[in-house]
């Protein structure tokens, strides 16, 4: 068996770091297969041996400082025991370090495999809504607005530089805070990050991976970020929400969806400064924190955000 090689001495790196892990503490280069998969802030390596197929996951430097590792080990843990998860096999929150078993015959979505793939949407929401119905308990509390609050500090000790106005937006959503303050739903073990990347579908159903900012939250967060990351037409977005309920959506539920679809733009902003301030080398994350403010911005223009928020006030 070989390697595939992607950059100098990357993979020799690897299989160090692999000799850690019990299971290949005797791994020599030959025995293994090993390809680069992909990942924004972390190094994730699909690891061949001996018939089984595994994804070792090493963390990226810098990452916990805002990354739990260990809420990640018990929430990763609690997902594939819901069913909705890979395995765990190994974990060292110290280092970040994680193991996992591989998923075969899988596509890793993307918004565009979202669109060709028929009935994707409602297969996503299906995945949610069985971790959301678990029963499972997670680790910590996934709580906006005083992430907001630790995400400018970390950017403040870096010396970043916040969007012009993007205070001012935070107090308008003072007013999304109270809506949703006064008309709350029970709370759920959520992934609260579901780009499409971390959704893998084999045509009849769909597992979610990379548990790295999960928690207990709103579960409708993972709908609206889900909305916004996959970048859903009204229809595919009609399409999430009726498989998630069973039928029409309450207005209610809509306008959850749509005030968490400002809302995680509202917080992924200051990730991408955070990555941007860090000299994350992976994308322009400058560019990418500025387009997530600017359509949060829009959406809370929208002269139909009121109403959203009085649906969510009056659960009709």
């Amino acid at each position: 068996m070989g390697q595939k090689r992607r950059e100098g001495t990357e993979v020799t790196d690897v299989i160090a770091i692999l000799r850690q892990i019990p299971r290949f503490a005797d791994l020599q280069p030959e025995d293994a297969t090993l390809t680069r998969l992909g990942g924004l802030t972390n190094q994730n390596w699909k690891v061949e041996q001996g018939g089984e197929a595994f994804v070792l996951r090493i963390a990226g430097a810098g990452t916990s400082e805002y990354i739990d590792r260990a809420n990640e080990e018990t929430n990763a843990r609690g997902a594939a025991a819901a069913g909705v998860g890979a395995e765990v096999l190994h974990c060292e929150p110290a280092s970040g370090l994680m193991l996992t078993r591989y998923l075969p015959g899988v596509a890793t979505m993307t918004p565009d495999l979202f669109r060709e793939r028929p009935g994707a949407p409602g297969r996503a929401a299906l995945a949610l809504r069985q971790m959301h119905r678990s029963g499972q308990s997670f680790a910590k509390r996934f709580e906006l607005f005083a992430m907001i609050e630790d995400y400018k500090a970390l950017l403040a000790k870096l010396g970043a530089t916040l969007p012009e106005g993007y205070d001012a937006v935070v107090v308008r959503a003072g007013a999304v805070r109270a809506a949703l303050d006064a008309a709350p739903v029970e709370l759920a073990p959520c992934h609260c990050d579901p780009l499409c990347e971390n959704f893998l579908d084999d045509g009849r159903r769909m597992w979610v991976v990379d548990w790295e900012y999960s928690g207990v939250n709103d579960p409708w967060w993972d709908l609206g970020d889900l909305a916004v990351e996959a970048g859903f037409d009204p229809a595919q977005e009609r399409a999430m929400l009726q498989a998630y309920c069973g039928g029409p959506p309450p207005a209610w539920a809509v306008g959850r969806t749509v005030i968490y679809k400002a809302m995680c733009d509202l917080l992924w902003t200051l990730w991408g400064l955070i990555q941007h301030a860090g000299g994350n080398p992976a994308d322009d994350f400058w560019a990418y924190a500025l387009n997530r403010f600017a359509r949060c911005k829009l959406l809370m223009a929208d002269a139909a955000f009121p109403r959203h928020l009085d649906a969510i006030r009056g659960r009709v």
